[in-house]
């Protein structure tokens, strides 16, 4: 992973005017002086697929917030394997557990090519003080973290696996605001909904046979959506 912005002769950093971040709800109530005060700590990187961003347990000196790609959040289990408990797109934040203080609770990996900006903890927490709407911003960033969780245990986590997986294909469809989501592989697919790799191919592999789902080139989902959420609905 390559710092980019905190390196003054960074080609891009002409470029932060019309950067992502600046579009940020954490940071849209801020004035051009303000986020050049705070440009400096922070860091864009680029996560290279499979590439782990931080780990479970690890102390938690930064939040991030995704500008491209996708990335998982998993928890290992005590008998050895893994689950999922969340999937990450433009926009969502991770690594919030850092502003009270605590360690990363999960490991966050990279399922296609990313690209993120690190924030450290002391930015955050000093605009919280100074800026009134970056707290609005962090709570609701966190309810929708919280919403995000009860997502996946309800809609990945409950019924056969079938509906489960129909679910999930929902979730990940493209669409025209995120035209390069890609599916995740049958391993994590598993690790998502609570099943086996086997399990997992063999319902994408009877999917694909009732013309249910067809996976187009780059990666994207296109779908039956009808017949699909019927059997989400079962």
């Amino acid at each position: 992973m390559k710092p980019n912005c905190t390196n003054p002769e960074w080609i891009g950093r002409a470029k932060c005017a019309v950067c992502d971040v600046r579009n940020f709800v954490l940071f849209s109530g801020l004035s051009m002086h303000e986020l050049d005060t705070i440009l400096q700590p922070i860091d864009n990187l680029h996560v290279p697929q499979h590439a782990v961003l931080y780990e479970q347990g690890a102390a938690a000196p930064s939040v991030f917030t995704l500008r491209h790609g996708l990335i998982k959040l998993k928890v290992d289990l005590p008998n050895g394997g893994q689950r999922i408990v969340r999937l990450l797109r433009p926009g969502d934040v991770a690594g919030m557990e850092t502003l009270v203080g605590e360690r990363y609770h999960h490991t966050a990996i990279a399922l296609q090519d990313a690209d993120v900006c690190r924030i450290p903890r002391e930015v955050v927490i000093q605009l919280d003080k100074t800026n009134p709407s970056v707290h609005q911003a962090l709570q609701q960033r966190w309810q929708r973290s919280i919403d995000q969780a009860d997502h996946f245990i309800v809609a990945l986590s409950t019924g056969p696996a079938e509906a489960r997986m129909a679910r999930l294909l929902i979730t990940l469809g493209c669409t025209g605001t995120l035209p390069e989501t890609l599916m995740p592989s049958r391993e994590d697919m598993g690790a998502l909904l609570g099943i086996t790799t086997e399990t997992a191919s063999r319902i994408m592999a009877e999917f694909r046979r009732r013309g249910l789902i067809h996976i187009e080139k780059g990666g994207c989902i296109d779908y039956d959506h009808n017949g699909l959420t019927q059997l989400a609905q079962g």
